[in-house]
């Protein structure tokens, strides 16, 4: 039988938010004593920050800190308090990670991407006319951003706290070299991961309550800060130019350096990421790029075969292909498949989850954490056969924070063994991303039996990431 493979759409490519220097690096300290809430990673106990506010804090005077070239507005002014505010964490708390005392940057500069060539400042050498873009530049030590283009353009999808995710990213580049965590022949993935794990330390200290200018709560602010992260992902994995990592990489190096700090930032080396990615799919086989492996009939019954030999229950499990089961008895149907106890029967409405993997990006989002391709639907496919596997095992199949939890885990555990080199069909680079989107946005993948989602999209991808690297075990022991 011939082995069938599909791969992530190939889409135009995003506004980049490449670092000028080829340095970079990442680390940060733990600022509080408060802990992690067992029951959630990216909770932080005795702290106000799931339902608080999120954004800059209201009748809190901006910064003095200033930048060249600014033209006053509000999109430098957010950037220069997001700056102002990543200064003051790292001087209390770089040395006692990091050997020396803390070292500003030099300089700061702003530009507009829309100005006219003859009007534009350069950057790192550059001119910045058209340039959209947010760096650091270990040539003169200098962060840049575009306050045209770029950052208005993070606030319009992802709120204003993207803007601090992506400054905060860009000052750990400043600091990888002092700290003696990277060199300027560092490769450039792991300094960039570096970066987003420093990125999430300063993040924690901002949801601890403890930034002058900045409050973050873990629903919707976080939610937001994660979809910057998924936007500016690397979209074409055989470009060697790409050098931030996969969406799922990239959100993983954020908790990293949330939950762990200092300590896990300056551990990320080439090994490390080797190891995190276990053999999953990093580049395309020749073709693959090109290929998507159509939602119909014919492909789901493949994929409910290997279903059967990932996660086995016993007797024949019932599909249908005609829409979804109606009158069940004991759930609500979830829109474009869903799982009935009642009758053991999953039933797909095969055009309307073909829609999910359909053209959904537009060349006028420069922009977008909607990653499309083939694997955004089926991965709510094999979300409702993790129901029905969970069923078997006498588990409860109600309640967003555990049952669809423990659904988004398993479907990642689906996905590792989909990624193997045996499997058909088989996972190529990009299918990941395209769970972590659809995860992020509607949480459809980490549903209950009657489409009840945890609001908090971080917690939709910590449980399908867990499945993914951990196995099932760990699923069935965490989301009990």
């Amino acid at each position: 039988m011939i082995r069938t493979r599909w791969s992530r759409r190939v889409v135009a490519a995003a506004a980049a938010m490449l670092t000028v220097s080829a340095l970079s690096a990442c680390s940060a300290a733990n600022s509080t004593q408060n802990t992690m809430d067992p029951g959630n990673p990216w909770q932080i106990a005795g702290a106000t920050t799931s339902t608080g506010p999120s954004g800059p804090r209201e009748g809190v005077p901006d910064t003095d800190r200033g930048a060249e070239n600014s033209d006053g507005g509000e999109m430098d002014r957010l950037a220069l308090n997001a700056v102002a505010d990543i200064e003051e964490f790292w001087s209390e708390n770089y040395s006692a990670t990091f050997p020396g005392e803390f070292r500003p940057v030099q300089k700061l500069i702003s530009w507009d991407a829309t100005a006219a060539e003859k009007d534009s400042v350069e950057f790192c050498t550059v001119s910045t006319h058209e340039l959209v873009n947010a760096a650091y530049c270990g040539l003169d030590e200098t962060i840049g951003w575009d306050r045209g283009v770029l950052l208005p353009e993070l606030v319009r999808q992802f709120g204003e706290m993207a803007v601090v995710m992506v400054l905060a990213h860009e000052y750990g580049h400043a600091l990888q070299i002092p700290a003696g965590i990277a060199t300027e022949d560092s490769p450039g993935l792991v300094t960039e991961q570096q970066a987003d794990c420093l990125a999430g330390v300063f993040l924690r200290h901002v949801a601890e309550g403890d930034s002058r200018h900045f409050t973050l709560n873990t629903s919707d602010g976080l939610n937001g800060v994660l979809g910057a992260t998924v936007a500016v992902r690397d979209r074409d994995p055989n470009d060697p130019d790409n050098v931030h990592g996969t969406a799922f990489e990239r959100v993983t190096a954020v908790q990293l350096g949330y939950m762990d700090g200092a300590g896990a930032c300056a551990g990320i080396d080439e090994q490390e990421i080797e190891n995190r990615r276990s053999g999953l799919p990093v580049t395309f086989e020749p073709g693959e790029e090109y290929m998507q492996l159509e939602i119909t009939e014919d492909s789901l019954q493949d994929m409910a075969a290997a279903l059967g030999d990932v996660l086995p229950v016993v007797g024949s499990p019932q599909y249908e292909y005609e829409g979804v089961p109606t009158g069940c008895a004991d759930a609500t149907p979830t829109e474009p498949v869903a799982y009935c106890p009642a009758t053991e029967v999953i039933g797909t409405d095969v055009d309307g989850l073909a829609a999910r993997a359909g053209e959904q990006e537009s060349a006028d989002e420069p922009l977008s954490a909607i990653v499309t391709g083939d694997y955004n639907a089926f991965v709510v496919f094999i979300s409702r056969y993790a129901l029905m596997y969970q069923n078997e095992k006498q588990l409860t199949l109600t309640g967003a924070d555990s049952a669809g939890l423990r659904t988004a885990c398993l479907a990642g555990v689906v996905t590792t063994a989909l990624s193997r080199e045996n499997s058909n069909p088989r996972l190529s680079a990009g299918d990941l991303d395209e769970a972590v989107s659809g995860l992020l946005s509607d949480g459809l993948a980490a549903s209950d039996v009657n489409g009840e989602v945890v609001p908090e999209g971080y917690l939709r991808l910590e449980a399908f990431r867990l499945g993914v690297l951990d196995g099932e075990q760990a699923c069935l022991t965490e989301y009990e």
